[in-house]
């Protein structure tokens, strides 16, 4: 069943090619052993209430499918907020903000749990790894466009798109020094207190409502809404420091300083820099404002974009292969530059949906074909356990990372990075 779905999936989308990725890459990526270093604040204090948790886990449910329905739910929740606010100025209803604070918890706590569960079953695999990647890079999309729009930031587009892109960046430019060094990092203030700040802002928000954020602060005189944009800031550039130190200054663990798979530290820096030109053009040079109007459609089709980029860059570094300069994640986006350069001969809205729907159509093709390749050269199954599983597996330290959703490597636990969907039934080969 699961060969037939996936020679399906290749017929309908041949001008994809039939394979993504080759033998060898296959074989290394299979080979591939996790490596992390360093953990947050907010992770040791939540590490007894997550070994507590996942020993409520059924031991039938996969690692994956814990890390697809936390995605699944921090999207609902979000898109709930996308459908009152569409422009990121309008006010929520209470109820929806409090809903959006309990996805993302869920989403928190079963990413952390993945990991956990997979040794507990004794079903790790690299594939974890990668999925877990991959759904990450999708949350991030989704959480800093649900704090723009309780913020209610369309009313301050430069702040917005500033906040929105640095996002997407800095999550790309973690695993960009983690292809040049080979080792994930963390910091003291990382993933999972950036979490919680935005729980906590969702229920101030719900609680005081949104006119809270419209506060003058006394002697400064700005609006409160810049404490967390600023904080947020902040927080990428000291990110961004550390990683450009480990890209540009200690260099790659490769020869001569490359990648892991000894290419240059800076190839990775031109599909995201393409993507990130393209973002910032389009806005500064629209006739109609359209995306003026249109901020979090906006924002959503470049973050399926950035998330497609990132995938493959988790990819290269995994099967120590070189990364594509050139991706058709940027088929939307060049689309709209080229309608602009023609004074917008097609409606400027019209594009941006259909953008839209091109970049997450290639988004979840790319994964799973992704995820098929890897099921079928390891014999495994993505969202299933195939294995009995084997009791009495030592507790995870609590000062191992819990990077979720992995049927991944030994040590590979957190709630933090992850690779992206696919489609069940087709995958599960076993």
């Amino acid at each position: 069943m699961a060969a037939d779905g996936f020679s399906f999936g290749r017929r309908i989308l041949r001008f994809g090619g039939d394979r993504v990725l080759t033998k060898e890459q296959l074989k290394r990526l299979a080979e591939h052993k996790y490596s992390s270093e360093g953990s947050s604040l907010f992770e040791a204090l939540m590490q007894p209430f997550w070994r507590e948790v996942v020993e409520w886990i059924p031991v039938w449910w996969a690692p994956n499918a814990i890390t697809l329905a936390g995605l699944i739910v921090n999207a609902v929740t979000v898109f709930i907020l996308m459908m009152f606010s569409p422009d990121a100025k309008g006010e929520l209803p209470a109820w929806s903000l409090v809903l959006c604070a309990l996805g993302l918890f869920i989403y928190q706590t079963l990413d952390a749990l993945d990991g956990k569960q997979a040794r507990r079953t004794n079903s790790s695999t690299p594939l974890g790894e990668l999925f877990d990647h991959g759904c990450d890079s999708l949350s991030v999309v989704f959480v800093i466009v649900s704090m723009c729009i309780t913020l209610q930031l369309g009313f301050n587009l430069e702040i917005m798109y500033l906040e929105c892109f640095l996002a997407m960046f800095i999550f790309y430019a973690a695993h960009w020094q983690t292809y040049c060094s080979g080792t994930l990092k963390f910091g003291l203030i990382d993933v999972t207190e950036g979490q919680w700040s935005i729980i906590i802002l969702f229920l101030l928000t719900a609680y005081f409502g949104p006119s809270l954020w419209l506060t003058r602060v006394p002697l400064l005189g700005f609006q409160l809404k810049l404490v967390p944009v600023v904080i947020g800031v902040v927080g990428t550039i000291l990110a961004a420091r550390s990683y450009f130190r480990v890209i540009f200054i200690q260099g790659g663990v490769g020869r001569n300083g490359s990648t892991v798979a000894g290419t240059s530290v800076l190839s990775p820096l031109i599909p995201m820099g393409i993507l990130i030109v393209l973002g910032v053009t389009l806005w500064k040079k629209s006739i109609g404002h359209t995306f003026d109007n249109h901020p979090v459609l906006y924002v959503m089709s470049f973050g399926m974009a950035s998330s497609k980029i990132t995938n493959k860059l988790v990819v290269a570094h995994m099967s120590k292969s070189e990364m594509e300069m050139l991706d058709c994640a940027l088929l939307g986006p060049g689309m709209l530059f080229l309608n602009q350069y023609f004074d917008t001969f097609f409606d400027e809205h019209f594009l941006l949906w259909l953008c839209f729907f091109i970049c997450t159509f290639d988004l979840i093709l790319y994964a799973y074909q992704i995820c098929n390749e890897i099921c079928l050269f390891m014999n495994i199954s993505c969202f299933r356990v195939a294995r009995p599983p084997i009791r009495n597996i030592a507790r995870s330290n609590p000062a191992t990372h819990s990077i979720g959703g992995i049927n991944g490597c030994e040590n590979f636990d957190s709630s933090r990075t992850s690779m992206k969907l696919s489609s069940s039934k087709c995958i599960e080969h076993s």
